[in-house]
This record gives structure tokens, C-alpha cells and sequence, in this order.
């Protein structure tokens, strides 16, 4: 599946990046469908190593939907290509955000959660760089649109990371000050959080 992204460039020139996203694996749940989870892998792997280990949880009525990252060249290994959900140079709060490629991402994911029946829960998780798309999902809903200004229309339930990071840090707080409707969204969507020996549940 592919995504077309315009993003303006200098003048007004605009200028289009395709993302082909790699295929996505299902794991039907074996008892009552209640809730559909699309999991995010980490840099360089792909949703069949995921969806081979979340085949074998004792959690019968989740559908698990595991997509796979375009290969891309990412600045982190030297340009090196290899399936990344966006493009990282380094992992820290000072390094620049990949906006285009997050936005690419976390839209793949809504559209595969848009068929979802309207009575399922919905939810996102993922490890490392899929934890950060998945938390960068999660403010999107918060904030109603993707980064590119585009509006947001999938209900998150639930949110799982586990060994990643919050992309676009520095600029989330200014916008949760400016919107209570932001604020009230944020309180609502429970979070997991698992990184080394440390569990944080926000809820």
C-alpha cells in the first residue's frame, strides 16, 4: 500500500514523497472480537516477526493487525536503507522530527483501523520506533489532526509502547495549553508505557 505526501517546499513549489508500505499480517482473535490493535514493529523488522509472538497470547478476542515499514534510507545507520515508519537521525529530545514520515505512518494506521465494526475497541502499540509512532498517534487523536494540519479521525482506546519515545516533544506542550478540548481528549485515552524495568501506566 502506498502514501502520497505533499509537503510545501521553498516558493511554492510543492513537492511529493510516496511511502510503500511493506505487507501487513492479521492475527484474528480466536474467541469474541472486542478490540482490533495494530502493532508497530522497531527499525529493520517486519509485521510477521510481531504477529508470529502475539499469535501465541493468551488475549483471544483482540485482532491484531501488523503492518510493515517502507524501506527508506535512515540517517541513524549512515543512510543505510532498511523498513523504518519514519526517518531518524538520532534518539533525542534535540534531534529534528521526521513530521512527513510520522504523519505517513500514523495515517497507514488509521486507515487500517477505519474498517474496523464501529463496536470494536481501537488501539495502537508498538516497540521502539513503532512505539514512537504509536504515542505520536496518540497525540494526534489528542490534538484532533496529524502535524501536517490534516484532521484526525480515528477514537483511540488504548495506547502500548514499550521501549520507545514521544516524537515532537518540544512543541506538544504549547499545543495541550492552547486546547481544553486537547486536555480532555489526554485524560480520557489510556497509556502503557514499558521501557527496560520500568512500567508507566497513564490512565
Amino acid at each position: 500500500m502506498s502514501f502520497n505526501s505533499s509537503t510545501m517546499g521553498s516558493g511554492s513549489r510543492t513537492t511529493r514523497r510516496t511511502f510503500e508500505f511493506g505487507r501487513t499480517h492479521v492475527v484474528r482473535p480466536k474467541g469474541k472480537h472486542q478490540a482490533t490493535i495494530v502493532w508497530l514493529h522497531g527499525l529493520g523488522d517486519k509485521g510477521s516477526s510481531w504477529s508470529q509472538i502475539l499469535e501465541t497470547l493468551p488475549l483471544p478476542n483482540i485482532k491484531w493487525i501488523c503492518p510493515t515499514a517502507p524501506t527508506r534510507p535512515v540517517a541513524l545507520l549512515g543512510g543505510f536503507p532498511c523498513t523504518a515508519w519514519f526517518d531518524v537521525g538520532e534518539i533525542s529530545e534535540d534531534a529534528p522530527d521526521d513530521l512527513e514520515g510520522l504523519d505517513a505512518s500514523a495515517a497507514h494506521v488509521a486507515n487500517l483501523l477505519s474498517t474496523e465494526p464501529a463496536n470494536i475497541k481501537l488501539g495502537v502499540g508498538g516497540f521502539s520506533m513503532g512505539a514512537a509512532v504509536a504515542v505520536y498517534s496518540a497525540t494526534c487523536r489528542v490534538l484532533g489532526q496529524y502535524g501536517n494540519g490534516n484532521p484526525y479521525q480515528v477514537t483511540l482506546s488504548a495506547i502500548v509502547g514499550l521501549s520507545g519515545w514521544l516524537p515532537c516533544s518540544r512543541t506538544l506542550m504549547n499545543q495541550m495549553e492552547r486546547s481544553h478540548e486537547a486536555a480532555r481528549r489526554a485524560a480520557a485515552l489510556p497509556i502503557l508505557l514499558c521501557h527496560g524495568l520500568g512500567i508507566y501506566i497513564y490512565v
